[in-house]
């Protein structure tokens, strides 16, 4: 046990000395959410800018222009629409092709004598912007929603059948909560990946390994100092980003602290076994770091940490789906917004433990002392 428990302090002075290690594994990690958070954090939030253009200038048009305008506001959030009144076409067109605006509507000269024709009938112009579907979409509708709101009263038309709405409160859940427990699984797989790896080759090459092999210290015992020196790092690491996320961006943990615990413990174990792998195959630290690279940089991607894995492709979903990121990820997710508790976890929980036991098997007949 003095071994272990000297090893084990050896290990954490190692990580405070140096300098790049706290860097690298805590503070950029904290800096990339920040400035994702701060930029993109809300989500999704859309602005639709609009132009409307009366050629018209009757009460009737008017009717059409003040619907559309008082409509405006009716759109929940996070949609954000302003339309604003101009007399000049080409301009409107101009800007729409800038970019600035996406939809212009024009109420034709004539459209009063045309609505109050018998059997009459008109129509309203609309310019959007093909390149973007969203906000075209959002406002088509919306325009559109106005015209079929002024036909039934000019009409007299009087529904049949009603809807009645009732709202009920969703989770309000925005990027920064999809990001920050991606961040936390990206430092643990960083950290014991890309770590463990390089430290385990180093050590190999400048002989310290088999310097400890020469003592009585027993293989476990060093195994043992080094999964619970880099849990605690871990732990801490976990901590300081989920306080930073909640007091910067009121992000919170829904579920247990416990369970979040338990595959912060997953997650370590399982990188720290991959980790081993690399180093027993990489012959010199300078290829440690390449290799692990690798491996890890592709995981940031496909793995759910910083996009939805169900936005990717649906032929790398089957593949994506069985690294073990994308499951301490979406377990982190699961516990912190939704509150998720082990039966709803257990198929993330028994992925990782599969790759943590067979990783570990691997690195137990790869590992080599010199």
């Amino acid at each position: 046990m003095k071994g272990y428990g000297q090893l084990t302090i050896a290990q954490l002075r190692i990580f405070a000395r140096n300098r790049q290690v706290l860097f690298w594994t805590l503070f950029f990690p904290i800096f990339l959410m920040i400035m994702i958070g701060s930029f993109i954090g809300g989500g999704n939030d859309v602005s639709l800018q609009g132009v409307i253009i009366d050629m018209d200038d009757s009460s009737d048009s008017n009717i059409f222009v003040d619907g559309l305008i008082s409509n405006q506001t009716s759109i929940d959030a996070p949609v954000s629409i302003q339309f604003e009144l101009s007399k000049d076409e080409s301009i409107a067109k101009e800007q729409l092709k800038q970019g600035d605006i996406q939809l212009i509507a024009i109420v034709p000269e004539g459209y009063s004598n045309e609505v109050n024709a018998i059997g009459g009938s008109s129509n309203i112009i609309l310019y959007y912007d093909e390149t973007d579907q969203l906000r075209s979409t959002i406002g088509i509708g919306l325009v559109e929603g106005v015209v079929d709101q002024i036909s039934k009263q000019m009409a007299g038309y009087e529904p049949v059948i009603t809807v009645q709405q009732e709202g009920l409160q969703s989770l309000n859940l925005q990027y920064i909560d999809f990001l920050v427990p991606g961040i936390v699984a990206m430092m643990i797989m960083s950290n014991n990946l890309n770590g463990v790896a390089g430290q385990i080759a180093s050590w190999r090459e400048r002989g310290v390994l088999r310097r400890m092999q020469s003592t009585t210290l027993k293989a476990s015992t060093f195994i043992a100092a080094q999964i619970t020196a880099r849990l605690i790092l871990n732990g801490l690491q976990a901590l300081i980003v989920l306080l930073v996320g909640s007091f910067i961006f009121g992000t919170q943990v829904n579920g247990s602290w416990l369970l979040l615990i338990m595959f912060v413990v997953l997650g370590t174990l399982t990188f720290m076994s991959i980790g081993f792998i690399i180093a027993s195959v990489a012959k010199t630290p300078e290829s440690a770091g390449p290799i692990a690279g690798f491996i890890s940089f592709p995981l940031l991607f496909l793995g759910g940490v910083f996009f939805p894995i169900d936005d990717m492709p649906s032929y790398l979903q089957p593949i994506v789906n069985s690294l073990p990121i994308a499951h301490l990820s979406t377990a982190f997710r699961q516990i912190m917004n939704v509150g998720a508790d082990l039966t709803t976890l257990w198929s993330e929980a028994l992925l990782l433990s599969g790759w943590m036991i067979v990783s570990f098997i691997i690195a137990s007949f790869t590992f080599k002392w010199d």
